[in-house]
């Protein structure tokens, strides 16, 4: 990860948003129950056909939205998602929603054109149960609650307005009062839920993001080494780099602090450019920066970046017509332990980039017996 663990806000508001519908297993496990036991004892009362094969479709999709909303409970968590597996499940989801919708609107249909008093009554709760569960638990993602609940709910304000009954008219007229005061509340709540995820986010990534070189920092790089530590499925070793830029508060003190600012988020960049696109480059302070490799296949990797880490800084920098050149001392530490403390593992890192200070700038790995390991920076 070149910039950082904080994704691009447009896709980290979309994550959040997708996210809400985790919170959906339950209320659609009580809806699918429910569902099933009033519609059974409606067919079975009834006897007719096509409320029999309505409800067969309705449990159908009872099961596939429940399936769904269970997959979303346990991976919308997952500190890796992406965005592009967010929209599947997000996708399924709707799918599995609206087929639950538009069967229960056309059962709620065919039950109301049966003369059965006390059976419209059982729909209609059914109905206007749905409808509240949806804008309950589905608010935050109107594009697939606003049409559920209009499949829910217009079928059976059609058929009550069609009978010309005076209470059923009343019943349908109050009906479509509460869809559409649902559906303005929704759209209201979405509005205003949007915009608080939206600057909570803006406001982690200023938090965690070094304002001068643009990369993550410590709070940032804890975050995403305890997310990756706590990964189950997580294998291979763990590298973590300490650097220290050799020869930068000569350029510091002698050109001021505008052209030290710009040395350093110039060196930022270097280092955003060497590293992995699942590693993570972090400055920590001053001229100190810190690498982190996840999933390293041995130790000779670990070794290898930071001979090209040390090769791309050293190499000339260009600011305000003046041709600069720093280098930097190097100390890391390799551990197969996901359950490490990253702030330990630094600890170590920065014992063995102390060894490259005191024997010249190059590159030192800290040996599990505490023994140092030099290695030439050229």
């Amino acid at each position: 990860m070149r910039a950082g663990p904080t994704r691009a806000p447009q896709d980290a508001l979309e994550l959040a948003l997708i996210r809400s519908l985790a919170g959906a297993f339950m209320p659609t496990t009580i809806m699918s129950v429910g569902f099933t036991i009033a519609g059974a004892l409606i067919v079975w009362r009834e006897r007719d056909p096509a409320l029999l094969m309505l409800l067969i479709g309705g449990v159908a999709a009872c099961a596939a939205r429940m399936a769904v909303a269970f997959r979303l409970r346990n991976e919308c968590h997952l500190p890796d998602l992406a965005v592009e597996q967010a929209r599947r499940l997000e996708w399924d989801f709707r799918v599995g929603h609206s087929a639950f919708a538009a069967m229960l609107g056309l059962f709620s249909f065919r039950a109301f054109m049966l003369d059965a008093p006390s059976t419209h009554m059982l729909m209609l709760c059914l109905v206007m149960g749905y409808a509240a569960g949806v804008a309950a638990t589905v608010a935050l993602r109107p594009r697939i609650a606003i049409p559920s609940m209009m499949m829910a709910l217009i079928p059976t304000i059609l058929i009550a307005l069609a009978g010309l009954d005076p209470i059923y008219m009343s019943m349908a007229l109050m009906t479509a009062g509460f869809l559409f005061g649902g559906i303005y509340n929704l759209r209201i709540r979405h509005a205003r839920a949007v915009g608080e995820i939206a600057l909570r986010i803006s406001f982690g990534t200023i938090a965690r993001k070094d304002s001068l070189t643009a990369l993550p920092n410590r709070i940032a790089l804890r975050e995403w080494f305890d997310e990756r530590g706590m990964d189950p499925a997580a294998s291979g070793l763990i590298a973590v780099h300490y650097l220290d830029l050799d020869g930068f508060k000569p350029v510091n003190d002698r050109f001021g602090h505008p052209c030290g600012d710009v040395l350093l988020a110039a060196v930022g960049k270097r280092i955003a450019g060497v590293i992995r696109g699942t590693d993570i480059a972090a400055r920590l302070g001053g001229d100190e920066f810190a690498v982190v490799q996840f999933g390293i296949e041995s130790e000779d990797h670990a070794e290898h970046l930071a001979r090209r880490l040390s090769a791309a800084i050293a190499r000339p920098y260009h600011i305000d017509g003046r041709a600069l050149q720093i280098s930097t001392s190097i100390g890391y530490v390799v551990t197969a332990r996901y359950d490490d403390d990253l702030e330990h593992l630094l600890t170590l890192a920065d014992q063995a980039l102390y060894a490259s200070k005191r024997q010249g700038t190059g590159i030192t790995r800290h040996a599990p017996e505490s023994a140092a390991l030099v290695l030439d920076a050229a």
